[in-house]
């Protein structure tokens, strides 16, 4: 479950933030994202419906300063979900599954946003250039 993950060349990715409503806190959503997760891996898996892999991620707080081209150093608390698909309409077979959109909608009555925004792979590289 938290382990490396191997993506392949070519991949679609989804890059999904969540936006936490004011008072909610991260561990009341992580077991919410653990249960889509859950749906997803067991129910889409490899060949089963095209899904590779997942991260989630919390926002730190740090806003880049070399990296960032806006004058605003601030961002609202969010989680970021970023999955691995063979393709975009895997993706979307999956999410319009009965069982996924329940646990999404217990999800979103925590969020005042998400966005799921969807990725051409055009490169990938490891920094030993393996």
């Amino acid at each position: 479950m938290f382990g490396p993950i191997t993506i392949p060349f070519g991949a679609k990715m989804l890059f999904n933030t969540v936006t936490l409503k004011p008072g909610v806190t991260f561990e009341e959503v992580e077991i919410a994202v653990g249960e889509l997760c859950a749906v997803v891996k067991g129910t889409y898996g490899g060949e089963k419906g095209g899904f590779i892999a997942g991260q989630v991620f919390k926002f730190s707080g740090f806003v880049s300063t070399e990296g960032s081209l806006s004058a605003s150093r601030t961002a609202d608390y969010h989680y970021v979900i970023v999955t691995y698909w063979r393709s975009f309409d895997a993706h979307e077979r999956s999410h319009a599954d009965d069982v996924f959109k329940k646990k999404f909608a217990k999800l979103t009555t925590m969020c005042s946003e998400t966005k799921e925004l969807g990725y051409d792979m055009l490169w990938q590289g490891t920094a030993g250039g393996h």
